[in-house]
């Protein structure tokens, strides 16, 4: 009797206990529900608003392709795209080659917890003041008048002050590569930290150089930081307009910049139409990005 009570229980335990698939699905659906809401059906509108019909003053839903002909008929427009192609390229490798050898001193060189988390840190401290007063700070920085200019002047590296240093595409990389160094250095170091020091211990023991080591060990193994660093960097400078406005004297015309014009004159499909099209190269973006290493496997 007491064997035959204990099966009948397990039966019971076993009837009553949920499916780990009905329960997955209980767990992942208000995360399906509110990417659905709020990421799935706005891109699903802004790509059919697009195609509506844009008067002077006024949309109707009347659909129609003379906005997507408009934009990619317009020499302004197609440079736009370029140069915020170039833009963030040239930030992406700017941010990468300052960002790099800073999480490689402070996830593989500094051991110590504490001292770790306190650089982190010092690199997040300029995020606990306004976005725009980051980027207008650069502004008495790189002016001809300003420190960068008096330094170089007072080394007598330059007989005059550079003029390019501000109100321009080199100044609009300066400034975002600053403001978002930040985003490349956090996951690199995230994993240096996880490599274990007996692992480039042994490669030493058994006669590898820093550079063999690096190869074949810390690059391989810091890699998936790289593609995540590089994800947060790709996406906030793609849809970047503040910075290019406020450096660039609005000589740099980025996509971003593009949508924030149209979106003020009230015509919301063009507008559409540019979101679309960045939307698209940022998704080729991260997709082509995480081709690189299967972050499901690695982090």
């Amino acid at each position: 009797m007491t064997m035959t009570a204990l099966s009948d229980g397990l039966a019971e335990a076993r009837i009553e206990q949920p499916k780990p698939q009905r329960t997955t699905l209980w767990l992942v659906l208000p995360g399906v529900l509110w990417m659905t809401l709020f990421l799935v059906l706005p891109m699903l509108m802004m790509v059919y608003v697009s195609f509506w019909t844009q008067t002077t003053f006024a949309i109707t839903p009347v659909l129609t392709t003379k906005s997507w002909v408009n934009f990619f008929s317009s020499d302004t427009y197609l440079t736009a795209l370029w140069t915020t192609i170039r833009i963030w390229l040239t930030v992406l490798a700017a941010t990468l080659l300052v960002g790099y050898p800073t999480a490689l001193f402070v996830g593989l060189f500094v051991r110590n917890k504490t001292l770790q988390t306190v650089l982190l840190v010092l690199c997040v401290i300029p995020f606990w003041t306004s976005f725009l007063i980051r980027v207008l700070a650069w502004r008495p920085m790189l002016g001809k008048e300003g420190a960068i200019n008096l330094v170089l002047q007072g080394l007598h590296l330059t007989s005059a002050p550079i003029e390019a240093l501000l109100f321009s595409e080199l100044s609009v990389v300066i400034g975002m590569t600053q403001i978002y160094c930040v985003f490349m250095v956090g996951p690199i170091a995230f994993m240096l930290g996880r490599i274990d020091p007996n692992v480039l211990e042994a490669a030493r023991d058994l006669g590898a150089g820093f550079g063999r080591i690096f190869r074949t060990i810390i690059l391989p193994l810091s890699m998936p930081g790289v593609v995540v660093g590089a994800i947060f960097v790709s996406v906030m400078v793609l849809g970047e307009f503040a910075t290019s406005a406020a450096l660039s004297g609005r000589k740099v015309n980025l996509l971003g910049n593009i949508i924030v014009t149209q979106v003020g004159s009230l015509k919301w499909a063009f507008a559409a139409v540019v979101g679309v099209v960045l939307t698209v190269i940022m998704g080729v973006v991260v997709a082509a990005l995480l081709r690189v290493v299967d972050l499901r496997k690695e982090l």
